[in-house]
């Protein structure tokens, strides 16, 4: 990425404007955001060498015995926090993370998407990515997040049934002061659920949009007496919240998914990117989909994509193809959901959809038909295949998966599949209150 500005730029920013800490965000490999607090003392420090910090506590790093790690800031990613804070202002800068000897972290999930981004270029493409991220507003009691909505509001409801509208209008306001370029906000089908949708970058940037994004409307949500939820499946009876993500292929500054003389004006780019992600989202579901909770939306009757098809316009397919052309030709996959890892997600997408243009993955013919309302003698007849249904079968499918390991790196992928097994082995073994309902009484 070129830089935007300079390191004196910073610096003057953060002198007049009065700044007095400086937030150094990284994510882990579940991208939860860290972050450590440095005084603006340190600014000039932290820009040119960077600071040091304990890698051996970060979930998926380092062992203790070589637990040193450095955070190099991304002066790309400076930005005053819009909210007031009673110590002064606050700026923060998104990381990535180095080893002591100066090479890059094979285990930073930033540098698993810039790897991917590197491949995407020396085949002469670059990938830009629109997210379109779903959330819940619950109430809280006694200072904890409960799965109450704050409201009874459905889609494209307006007040006083959607009563958020303020705290949307906050968040975009914010949103915009750190440089977001927001298109549109509303409520969503669900209680307390809402959207607010920003425009497409190249993947990093909008990686990192994902992350400043949740990180913004958790803390406005707080600061007016309510928790925020990017979980999938809070609510059991109503949809979940997914993270549908829109993919674009650019070479030599024109969109390679175009193509006017082609059936449905798309090239064979993007057929056979389509290809690709059909090839080898059974595998990438593990993480674009990380989570126990995440297999509670991917189920019919609510929405979410469950069967593997592409289409035109047909909502009910997981892999859709919108209907702009031109410079705005694009694939929307549908399945994502807003738990995951942003820059693991962008990469295996990307390494997925390159897969297939390599190698002329033929996606089959788009399917038109609602795929809800198909029974499973039609679908199978059909050739149409089903997403995983839990986490274990995904981390299944992505143990053997050679292209999506590889995506990953093996520090990560060794990580990723620890994490991910343990995850539903502490599922698999607890008691839950379904259980406790359902048999208590009766065996």
């Amino acid at each position: 990425m070129v830089n935007m500005i300079t390191n004196e730029e910073v610096l003057n920013s953060i002198e007049e404007n009065q700044v007095r800490f400086l937030r150094l965000q990284f994510v882990d490999i579940g991208g939860m955001v860290k972050n450590v607090g440095i005084p603006v003392s340190q600014a000039e420090k932290a820009l040119k060498s960077g600071i040091a910090f304990d890698g051996s506590s970060i979930e998926g790093f380092v062992r203790i015995e070589e637990s040193d790690m450095i955070l190099k800031p991304d002066i790309n990613t400076y930005n005053i926090l819009p909210w007031d804070v009673s110590d002064g202002k606050v700026a923060r800068m998104i990381c990535d993370v180095y080893r002591p000897d100066g090479k890059p972290f094979e285990g930073d999930p930033r540098y698993v998407l810039k790897r991917a981004i590197q491949e995407a270029a020396k085949r002469g493409y670059v990938m830009n990515t629109g997210p379109e991220l779903e959330f819940f507003f619950f109430k809280r009691k006694d200072g904890e997040a409960t799965n109450i909505p704050h409201d009874f509001g459905g889609y494209f409801d307006f007040p006083p049934i959607d009563q958020a509208e303020e705290i949307r209008q906050k968040i975009v306001n914010d949103l915009e002061k750190m440089g977001f370029n927001i298109e549109a906000s509303h409520h969503e089908v669900s209680m307390g659920q809402h959207e607010i949708d920003f425009k497409y970058a190249d993947a990093l940037k909008t990686a990192d949009n994902v992350i400043t994004f949740k990180f913004v409307t958790k803390t406005i949500a707080q600061k007016n007496n309510l928790h925020a939820s990017f979980m999938p499946k809070p609510v059991f009876g109503i949809n979940g919240s997914g993270m549908h993500t829109n993919i674009s292929l650019f070479k030599n500054g024109k969109n390679a998914f175009y193509d006017e003389s082609k059936d449905m004006e798309v090239s064979d780019t993007l057929r056979y990117f389509v290809g690709g992600l059909k090839k080898h989202v059974k595998s990438f579901t593990a993480v674009t989909n990380p989570i126990v909770n995440s297999y509670k939306r991917i189920v019919p009757g609510y929405e979410a994509p469950v069967y593997i098809a592409w289409s035109g316009a047909n909502r009910s397919s997981m892999i859709r193809i919108p209907a702009a052309r031109g410079m705005s030709t694009r694939v929307e996959l549908r399945s994502p959901d807003p738990s995951c890892n942003p820059y693991l997600s962008f990469a295996v997408i990307l390494m997925a959809g390159l897969d297939g243009v390599e190698n002329q993955i033929d996606p089959g013919e788009p399917t038109n038909l609602n795929l809800f309302h198909l029974s499973d003698e039609e679908r199978k007849n059909y050739g149409i295949d089903s997403l995983p249904g839990s986490l274990k079968e995904a981390l299944d499918y992505l143990e053997t998966d050679d292209i999506i390991r590889e995506a990953l790196g093996e520090h990560v992928y060794a990580d990723f599949m620890r994490l991910g097994r343990a995850e539903w082995d502490a599922y698999r073994i607890s008691v839950h209150d379904w259980e406790i309902n359902r048999y208590l009484n009766i065996i």
